[in-house]
């Protein structure tokens, strides 16, 4: 099955893998949120810094849904610090980082916080900024990017027609 197109946009249901090639992590699985307006990423350890001038920030991401056995470190450039309303209600200062996603080999860059997401389902949450002249969501369907080997951690591409 080829990716679906609708005016040039990619098709992609509520729930996909996708990959963040700048950490070196080729599967998260991240929720399509059209009502947030910025992605997050389940991040911990978070720790803010200054090389010359540059703010950075450094955190470790568990990629694996409900473990903690691989862990990857990242340092990233801190673009800004913005504060965001959870899903509780509550506001919290977060650090927002610029990095590529890929999603059915198409690649660009989008706005990332970095939060706490334990008790959240997912990893990551894909904001309506990051889909945003991209992708339009079909919220009946899921995985239309391929499904992830449980064995490999390698993700399986649906055939193609």
């Amino acid at each position: 099955m080829k990716p679906r197109k609708s005016k040039d946009r990619l098709i992609i249901g509520w729930r996909e893998w996708i990959s963040l090639p700048d950490f070196g992590i080729n599967t998260v699985k991240a929720k399509v949120d059209t009502g947030a307006r910025t992605s997050s990423l389940h991040a911990f350890d978070v720790e803010s810094y200054y090389r010359g001038t540059t703010e950075m920030v450094r955190f470790t991401i568990h990629p694996e849904q409900r473990s903690g056995k691989r862990e990857v470190s990242v340092k990233a450039r801190v673009h800004e610090w913005r504060k965001v309303r959870s899903s509780s209600g509550e506001a919290e200062l977060r650090p927002v980082i610029l990095t590529t996603i890929e999603i059915f080999g198409e690649s660009w860059e989008v706005e990332l916080t970095l939060t706490r997401r334990d008790s959240m389902g997912f990893r990551m949450l894909l904001g309506r900024q990051a889909v945003r002249g991209h992708m339009i969501v079909d919220p009946g369907r899921s995985y239309l990017n391929g499904r992830r080997n449980k064995t490999t951690g390698k993700l399986i591409k649906p055939q193609t027609d």
